[in-house]
């Protein structure tokens, strides 16, 4: 009897792969399209071969900063020589004359889609590196009254001065440029916010600035006093927290500063009102304080920006929430300048011994002085309140006589138009002036280019004119008589024809035509929308306003000619 086999006796093991792949359904081919490129690979090829379409209006560039362009500013005697100061932790000096009418080719080669190696447009070169910051420049200036010297301060707390031998005048040619040696620096704070040169022709070559711990300082710069060629005048100590702008009355004698403590105070530097028989406020630093203690005044968020009317007796501050406060100023002699003195960050500096909290106490004025015990009828009163805008308020401006308006940039993208005369009534909302983005700076041109405009037969004065420029990339000028429109004819401009891509007078946008908001110039060129870019700032003085060279977040300063109509 043969042996029984274990096998057959096991029970059937059940098969754990009943869903493997059928055999014929793994005999099916998917056939492919060599004809049908793959969705990815499309998409590849459109991004290879986008365009991207720039628009630049300037008439020439200065490219030698490696980062933002922070702050500019332009000689007082020949505006076309400019100062500019970045994030690169440099400043540079450079001519802005525009030598030549050919406008080819418009773009830098960085901005172009396709660069051509002939007919380049060539980057103003720089008349002279100012280095020796280990953080970036945010405000620079040339002193009052023939910018003798230039002075920088920085985020590392540093405020330096160059001197010049020479005196540029406005018929300077481009081919005799002063020369700049350094001097001096002195620090005594940790960071600089602004910068403002004293108009003050009985005090020359004066700057005032404001720091992070809230300081705020007064410098002389003397280069003849080789002991301390940078001399402190006057240091306060009355704000809190950051002291964010300032800016002297034009006649140089009082100087206003703000802070992010929402604090508001005027000092008697030179101590002409003292002199007047005008006393100072309680903490004997001052004339006029406001603080956040009287609720009429309070601004929850802070204070940004100042700026004192050309009489000198009313000073406008702007701050969080689009809230702006006038108040009346003393007026403790007459003006000795038309100027509009506005202020939004810079400053800083310090000699080797620092001065007490109560400074310097200022003697008897020794200058020939026009000064009387007149007063504006409210100083230190609070005169008005507005609050037409819906964000900070970043800028602010008065316009020249016999015009009496003020202006305000907002954070929301709008100015606003502020009668002075009618008890500070909005006279226009401009909502959408750049496009939704931030207005960094307003400013109305200058009565001094207007007068001189007018006498040299350029037609009608030109302090109406109100500049601005935001975080869109776009300079902008607006007739601050205008009202709402009342004719539906294109609006143009002188600008860049998008047809020829020659400069000349395009068709104004759809909404400025049909608001009839007043805006007679569009200048493009930087970075904007969003493209970490906007424009940081911009001078106007050159050609009796007509021509404004900008600071760019791109780290372009671009020069536009802006004539007028």
């Amino acid at each position: 009897m043969s042996a029984l086999n274990p096998s057959q006796h096991d029970p059937p093991e059940e098969d754990d792969n009943e869903e493997l792949l059928n055999a014929d359904d793994a005999a099916e081919e998917i056939a492919i399209d060599d004809d049908q490129p793959m969705e990815d690979e499309d998409d590849a090829e459109d991004d290879l071969h986008e365009e991207i379409q720039l628009q630049n209006d300037s008439a020439a560039h200065f490219d030698s900063h490696t980062d933002s362009i922070f702050c500019i500013a332009q000689h007082p005697l020949r505006p076309s020589l400019i100062v500019t100061g970045g994030g690169d932790d440099v400043a540079y000096l450079f001519d802005s004359s525009i030598e030549n009418d050919d406008p080819r080719p418009l773009l830098p080669t960085s901005y172009e889609s396709d660069p051509q190696p002939k007919g380049e447009r060539k980057s103003i070169p720089p008349l002279q590196k100012l280095d020796g910051h280990t953080d970036s420049v945010n405000a620079v200036a040339f002193t009052q009254p023939s910018g003798q010297y230039v002075v920088t301060a920085g985020l590392d707390g540093k405020l330096r001065a160059w001197s010049t031998s020479s005196t540029p005048s406005s018929s300077s040619t481009p081919e005799s440029p002063p020369s700049y040696t350094f001097l001096s620096e002195s620090s005594e704070v940790q960071e600089i916010n602004w910068l403002s040169p004293c108009p003050s022709p009985a005090h020359p070559n004066t700057v005032a600035f404001g720091a992070n711990d809230g300081s705020v300082w007064v410098y002389t710069v003397n280069a003849a006093d080789t002991a301390s060629p940078l001399t402190i005048n006057q240091a306060y100590y009355l704000h809190t927290e950051s002291c964010t702008a300032g800016a002297w009355t034009p006649d140089g004698n009082l100087l206003a500063t703000v802070s992010e403590d929402s604090s508001f105070h005027v000092y008697d530097v030179w101590g002409e009102a003292a002199n007047a028989g005008i006393a100072s406020s309680g903490s004997g630093q001052a004339i006029i304080s406001l603080t956040a203690t009287d609720q009429r005044f309070a601004v929850e968020g802070g204070l940004y920006c100042v700026t004192i009317s050309p009489g000198g007796t009313v000073a406008a501050v702007g701050g969080a929430g689009g809230h702006i406060r006038i108040i009346g100023l003393p007026r403790v002699g007459t003006t000795a300048s038309a100027s509009n003195p506005t202020a939004r960050a810079g400053g800083a500096g310090g000699p080797k011994t620092k001065p007490s909290a109560g400074a310097r106490k200022p003697g008897p004025s020794t200058t020939p002085s026009s000064f009387s015990a007149s007063s504006s009828s409210n100083p230190g009163t609070l005169l008005a309140s507005l609050n037409s805008q819906s964000d900070s308020i970043e800028t602010l401006s008065f316009s020249s006589p016999p015009l009496t308006l003020l202006a305000s940039g907002s954070v929301d993208g709008s100015i606003a138009l502020f009668d002075v005369a009618h008890s500070f009534a909005l006279r226009r909302h401009i909502p959408d002036a750049h496009d939704g983005f931030a207005v960094v700076k307003v400013d109305f041109v200058a009565a001094a280019a207007a007068t001189a405009a007018a006498a040299a037969g350029a037609g009608q004065e030109r302090g109406h004119y109100l500049t601005s420029c935001g975080m869109d990339g776009v300079v902008r000028r607006w007739d601050g008589r205008g009202g709402k429109s009342t004719t539906t004819t294109p609006t143009t401009w002188p600008g860049r024809n998008p047809a020829t891509g020659m400069p000349g007078r395009q068709q104004a946008p759809a909404q400025a035509q049909a608001q009839g908001q007043g805006l007679v110039g569009e200048w493009r060129g930087h970075r904007g929308n969003g493209e970490g870019g906007g424009v940081l700032g911009f001078v106007q003085g050159a050609d009796d306003g007509a021509r404004i060279v900008s600071a760019g977040d791109d780290g372009l300063a671009l020069v536009f000619r802006a004539e007028f109509a």
